[in-house]
């Protein structure tokens, strides 16, 4: 076992390093946002309006609304990397890395609205009526030939086996660990109660877990994002000392001070980006899944409301983690029986028990992962079914939700060091195809983009009047037969679509 740790550590160290996947997430989110003019930028507000405020386009096809389909993203996305990951990021490659953690989540804005675009303009509908979109199709759809069979069965096994690791059990255990740490609950009763919790909403399917999500997801990042705020107020006078040494140190790098490790640019830069995209998950291709099911009058839309998730993941939820750990102080904290500087798993939990009154920061930590990391379940759980859906037909849905609620119990209760260190590997691999095919498909996004935003700048044209200027558009009605029930077998070589519609 040690030595297949070995091998999976050093995997993952070449996955995630600087000469592999790092370049190529940060180089397609810089090719993206060039390609489509910054649309990040000047479109964010039109989006947060049209997927919190306004919520869902009526009367269009899709399983839950806009709204929903964010909050299933975000789900899945804000989970334990929020937490730790931004601790450990800061930790090894010191408060620079939130600066680089911030360029990764401006420019994954770009991917997230591209793969979510590309999710919702080739989506189709399997036997049971629910919509099925994401790389596993799209890949297929829009890049003809092996290439593009290839690169989306790749994305389907990865995504896949990732469900079981980085979207299930891993999330598990971090919640019966700090469970059983702060109220000496055993593992195997935390593992049970929330197998059973799990089971009572995937049997619903998407839209049970967009209903729970959107009541669900807003409650706690208020709830964590306000305890942070109150944090930064306290300490109020250490901000602006705080964003100095985040902007110096992404640049110079933290010289080691005590038993802090220390790091160089290099490291900096390595694991703000690293941490940021495990965290937001932009250009992996995961969130677009959620997105293909979003109830939407043109992929366009749905493409920016997705794009908004990646803006309250980093640069509110991350950055409300990393701010409080800098002007607490609890990043250069020394463990007195170590030596050492506290671990990432602890230096969140020291930011907010030094910043708030009595055991509250204690609860607050406590708290916040346990609905982070349940709500991460949720949201790959979906991830995962749809993926199931592509290799297998829809038959082993439910049998997959079975089972993915049983193996939430196996992560409760067993060491997952080598299963941590394998879901790395998943996610880097599956990022892996959709950022090949993002990059191959960007003149087809960046000209659709154009086009639509065009004749609908401000994102508030009706449905009637998106027909009217998109009914001669190549493609339009291509989407439109993503309606059809049974579509999605075309791309699973069970039958061909005239098949499907001949039957029905």
């Amino acid at each position: 076992m040690d030595q297949l740790q070995t091998v999976l550590d050093n995997i993952g160290s070449f996955v995630w390093g600087p000469f592999f996947l790092i370049p190529l997430l940060l180089g397609t989110g810089l090719y993206l946002t060039i390609r489509l003019g910054f649309l990040q930028f000047h479109k964010l507000f039109p989006a947060l309006n049209l997927g919190i405020i306004r919520r869902r386009d009526a009367d269009t096809e899709g399983d839950i609304s806009q709204f929903q389909a964010l909050t299933t993203a975000l789900a899945a996305t804000v989970g334990t990397g929020n937490i730790v990951g931004v601790a450990t990021a800061i930790g090894i490659g010191g408060p620079g890395a939130l600066f680089w953690m911030w360029v990764t989540g401006l420019l994954g804005m770009a991917s997230k609205y591209s793969e979510a675009y590309l999710a919702v303009r080739f989506r189709t509908t399997d036997e049971a009526g629910d919509k099925s979109g994401g790389p596993q199709y799209y890949l297929q759809k829009a890049i003809k030939g092996p290439l593009g069979k290839t690169l989306a069965l790749t994305f389907a096994v990865f995504a896949f086996l990732a469900s079981f690791g980085i979207g299930n059990m891993t999330q598990g255990n971090s919640i019966a660990a700090n469970v059983e740490g702060s109220w000496n609950v055993a593992p195997w009763i935390t593992g049970i109660i929330l197998t059973v919790m799990t089971l009572l909403v995937l049997v619903g399917g998407i839209k049970a877990i967009g209903k729970v999500t959107a009541g669900f997801v807003p409650v706690m990042i208020v709830f964590y994002v306000a305890a942070s705020l109150y944090i930064l107020i306290v300490n109020l006078v250490d901000i602006p000392a705080a964003f100095a040494l985040i902007f110096t140190d992404a640049f110079t790098g933290t010289a080691a001070v005590g038993g802090f490790t220390g790091s160089i640019l290099i490291i900096a830069i390595q694991y703000g980006v690293a941490r940021g995209m495990f965290s937001n998950e932009s250009g992996m291709g995961s969130a677009a899944i959620a997105a293909a099911a979003a109830q939407t009058s043109h992929p366009v839309r749905q493409g920016l409301v997705s794009m908004t998730q990646t803006f309250i993941d980093t640069l509110i939820v991350v950055t409300c983690t990393g701010l409080v750990i800098i002007t607490t102080g609890a990043w250069n904290v020394i463990d007195e029986a170590t030596g050492e500087q506290i671990s990432a798993a602890l230096m969140t939990g020291e930011a907010f028990s030094h910043g708030l009154p009595g055991e509250w920061g204690h609860w607050v930590v406590t708290i916040g992962l346990i609905m982070f990391a349940f709500s991460t379940i949720l949201g790959w759980s979906y991830y995962g079914e749809r993926n199931v859906e592509r290799l297998f037909g829809q038959r082993l849905v439910m049998p997959y939700r079975v089972v993915f609620s049983l193996v939430v119990f196996v992560g409760c209760t067993v060491p997952l060091s080598i299963v941590w260190s394998f879901s790395d590997i998943m996610n880097g691999l599956m990022a892996l195809p959709n950022l090949i095919g993002l990059l191959i498909l960007s003149g087809l996004i960046a000209r659709e983009t154009r086009h639509y935003l065009k004749h609908d700048p401000k994102l508030v044209a009706s449905t009637a009047e998106i027909e009217a200027f998109m009914v001669d558009r190549p493609g339009w009605a291509d989407w439109k037969s993503g309606n059809v029930v049974g579509s999605s077998r075309t791309h699973t070589g069970r039958a061909p679509v005239e098949s499907v519609r001949d039957r029905d």
